[in-house]
């Protein structure tokens, strides 16, 4: 035997024995909770807009901005987090993002004014924005290489359950209570605890944080190499762990200083690293092809095929449901056929379906606000869509956030991230506050169709900017 066999690898992966299965299948579980969170919290406003509009009496207008407040919070929750993942830790970064879950929650089922609802809706962002990055993130640092693209896609599908969940308890306390704005438990009407509801998986999270060990690779950054070894021992077995622990150190030692945000700069030519410019592509990308906009006006094409609009939180479980299912067969494929085909794939089939789905729309009309479709384009367009979402689902959706937490170098993993999960929920604000405005100004088929050459344009930068990772270890990544 070999001296890397000896040292518990076997073409340079840890040899299945010494896998500790149990705490590698703990610390995915905790980790997405964060992706749950994500999820639910992204989700429990819907239910909720009738009770704000009628506490404090607010227009059209101010209930969206109500609603957006989450998105800005996301984007600078985001940064903060990549950042202080470096000099924090991954795991109390998660912990300080699961507390704020909990205190968002108390505080908007509970906001006495639009302002304190909106300035509590802000902070969950920042809870919001560092789940969303934090959790791929601290997979990719502390799983074996042959199986970090299934665990790490994992967290797509807590997303979506946890959107869905809020759709669940949402549309649970509505029809209990009668409507959301009645009365319900201790004299509060129903839509306040949809937002009390959450703090029990939010609370969950913080506690469970206490279970796992903080990231090895940030343990060495800090120069805790003994910690690193013992975390690494647990997860990969003692003679694999010492191997582990030196290539760490390896890929750190050219740089002689601990992560700084500076560090995005090619040193030679003092310009942005192309990685990170991939990084930033691919995060704004996910957002241009418009995958929220589709769920937000899912409700019309439902109308214009016969169903009633009071089937509409009904009809989110099940759009949530499909979304599941296509999140589990990505968990299946990405760590047998790799990350860049699954996007190469959903980029060319969001691009038809998106397609479809403007073209349908432009046979539509509208009348006193409503979309109206023939029965026959109505199905295609609804079918379209629904394509669209599981194409989406396949592919950009999961893999975009284990590409973020696995393509950086480990020196610049915290800052990319930082940049990334900035610009990818910045470019959420901006397609989530533009939609209104240019589905009246240049007209649905138009923006649709904006969305499909988004999709269109997404499949050349992923076959000129994204470099596979799969099976490859951490320590190689090259940027």
């Amino acid at each position: 035997m070999d001296g890397e066999a000896q040292a518990g690898f076997s073409d340079g992966q840890p040899v299945a024995e010494e896998l500790n299965k149990g705490l590698i299948a703990l610390i995915v579980i905790v980790a997405t909770i964060g992706g749950f969170m994500f999820g639910y919290d992204s989700g429990v406003i819907n239910g909720t807009q009738d009770g704000l509009k009628a506490a404090f009496d607010l227009s059209d207008w101010w209930l969206g901005f109500a609603v957006a407040a989450l998105l800005p919070g996301c984007a600078i929750g985001a940064f903060l987090a990549g950042r202080l993942a470096d000099t924090m830790g991954r795991r109390n970064v998660m912990m300080l993002s699961a507390f704020t879950f909990v205190l968002s929650a108390l505080v908007a089922g509970a906001a006495p004014t639009d302002w304190v609802f909106i300035g509590s809706r802000f902070v969950a962002g920042l809870a919001v924005g560092a789940a969303s990055v934090l959790a791929p993130v601290y997979i990719s640092e502390v799983t074996p290489a042959a199986v970090r693209g299934r665990l790490a896609s994992i967290q797509q599908i807590m997303i979506i359950s946890g959107l869905t969940g809020a759709f669940v308890v949402n549309y649970w306390l509505a029809n209990t209570a009668g409507h959301s704005t009645a009365t319900f438990w201790l004299g509060y009407p129903a839509w306040r605890w949809m937002f009390w509801a959450q703090v029990l998986p939010a609370g969950i999270y913080l506690l469970t944080l206490l279970l796992i060990p903080d990231s090895p690779r940030f343990l060495v950054m800090r120069g805790r190499d003994a910690e690193a070894e013992s975390v690494l021992a647990r997860i990969l077995g003692p003679a694999a762990a010492k191997v582990k622990a030196a290539e760490i150190r390896s890929s750190l030692a050219g740089d002689h200083h601990r992560p700084r945000l500076s560090d995005l700069l090619d040193k030679q030519t003092g310009r942005v690293r192309k990685i990170v410019w991939a990084g930033i592509g691919i995060a704004m990308l996910q957002q241009f092809v418009g995958i929220n906009i589709v769920f937000y006006y899912g409700s019309v094409l439902w109308q214009s095929v016969g169903f009633s609009e009071s089937d509409s939180l009904l009809i989110n479980i099940l759009s949530g449901s499909l979304s599941i299912l296509a999140c589990i067969v990505t968990v299946f494929t990405i760590d047998k056929i790799g990350r860049k085909p699954l996007l190469l794939i959903g980029s060319a089939g969001m691009t038809v379906t998106l397609a479809v789905v403007a073209i349908m729309f432009s046979t539509g009309t509208f009348t006193d606000g409503t979309l109206h479709l023939s029965d026959q384009n109505g199905l295609i367009a609804l079918i379209a869509a629904n394509l669209y979402v599981i194409f989406f689902n396949v592919s950009w959706g999961p893999v975009m956030w284990v590409m973020l937490g696995e393509m950086f170098p480990n020196q610049i993993r915290g800052s990319g991230l930082a940049v990334s999960g900035f610009a990818q929920w910045g470019a959420n604000f901006a397609i989530s506050v533009s939609f209104p405005a240019m589905a009246a100004g240049v007209g649905l088929p138009v923006t649709y169709g904006l969305y499909a050459a988004a999709a269109f344009i997404s499949f050349f930068f992923v076959k000129a900017m994204v470099h596979e990772t799969r099976g490859r270890e951490l320590e190689d990544m090259e940027g």
